[in-house]
């Protein structure tokens, strides 16, 4: 008679179970060690600067894109409070729009407080999704993004609301971008900081790509630039909630890379009317800098740049501990213009 060996099933399926937790382990040992090295490397990332805050309060926060950001490059922003006696909190992010901004303030506001928000505005971040749903899912920004579970709670949230894809969500719960960064190593620093001290030469070829890459084709600019008026009020409207003042400006260009951005006149003047809705004060100091040696590149203001823009124009206001309530600024302010 033909004799029947007996299966262990029970042993095999031990073992499987055991290889599953190993490598359930495994995986949250090289996550743990992602999270250490964003925390370690952390420098630009909006969401690290917050967690990184040394205080609870302060006078001022920024926000807005890359134009925005080289107030904060080479010990600049610690000589801004300096100079205004204010604490200031710049959390700009690349290409970032309204809608990853409130996303980046509503985190800000969990445990942390402003009187002040100085959002620096740009035609482009209002026009495409490029600049708004999708930061909330790129991978680059996520891999520096630290895990926080009420931060996963209001990824969701836009998930479900914002039309951000659900594959960001997953990918912030995973720490996928973070475990497959292949800059983990290297602090987050982002180009624009290692040329904060350069001096551009002016090239209409650079000039022209830069303006396509910010300003990509879309099927319906006027529906875009409405849908992000209304986050951007939204974004106002929570400010003010919690009893923060804010102040919109426009940063410098130079006009030879203005006269590229279609369509400004037509922001400049949805900004005008959203002040007066909102009540808060709109200033446009696009045409305020034009010397090619105040830039880095085309359109960011290098070290001499921002010190040239700060005494002129920045100073007075950062030195204020309250924003006006309404779209006019003061007598002496409108001066220096």
């Amino acid at each position: 008679m033909e004799r029947v060996i007996p299966i262990r099933t029970g042993i095999k399926a031990g073992t499987a179970a055991g290889f599953i937790v190993i490598g359930v382990l495994l995986y949250l040992l090289l996550l743990a060690g992602s999270e250490y090295l964003v925390h370690r490397n952390g420098h630009m990332n909006p969401i690290f600067k917050i967690d990184a805050a040394d205080r609870e309060r302060f006078d001022w926060v920024i926000l807005g894109a890359s134009h925005a950001m080289p107030l904060d490059f080479g010990g600049f922003n610690s000589e801004m409070e300096k100079q205004t006696g204010a604490s200031i909190l710049n959390l700009a992010g690349p290409g970032t729009g309204p809608l990853y901004n409130r996303f980046v303030l509503e985190h800000f506001l969990r445990e942390h407080s402003t009187d002040n928000i100085l959002y620096v505005a740009d035609g482009f971040a209002f026009r495409s999704p490029m600049w708004n749903e999708d930061r909330l899912a790129d991978g680059a920004l996520l891999a520096r993004t630290p895990f926080h579970l009420p931060l996963a709670l209001n990824l969701a949230g836009y998930v479900l609301a914002e039309g951000v894809d659900p594959r960001a969500l997953l990918n912030y719960l995973t720490g996928f971008s973070k475990l497959n960064n292949r800059e983990r190593f290297r602090p987050d620093i982002w180009e624009g900081e290692a040329i904060f001290d350069r001096t551009f030469k002016p090239s209409a070829v650079a000039e022209k790509k830069r303006a396509e890459y910010l300003y990509p084709a879309v099927a319906d600019e006027e529906a875009a630039r409405e849908r992000y008026l209304e986050e951007f009020g939204e974004l106002v409207e929570l400010a003010r909630l919690h009893g923060a003042r804010v102040v919109v400006a426009k940063f410098p260009l130079p006009s030879r890379f203005a006269a590229l951005l279609p369509n400004e006149a037509e922001f400049n003047a949805a900004l005008q009317s959203q002040a007066m809705q909102y009540g808060f004060t709109f200033l446009d100091f696009s045409g305020a800098i034009d010397e090619p040696q105040f830039y880095a590149d085309t359109d960011h203001l290098n070290r001499a740049g921002a010190t040239e823009f700060f005494e002129r124009h920045l100073k007075p206001i950062l030195a204020r501990k309250q924003a006006p309530l309404n779209s006019s600024w003061d007598s002496q302010l409108a001066g220096r213009r």
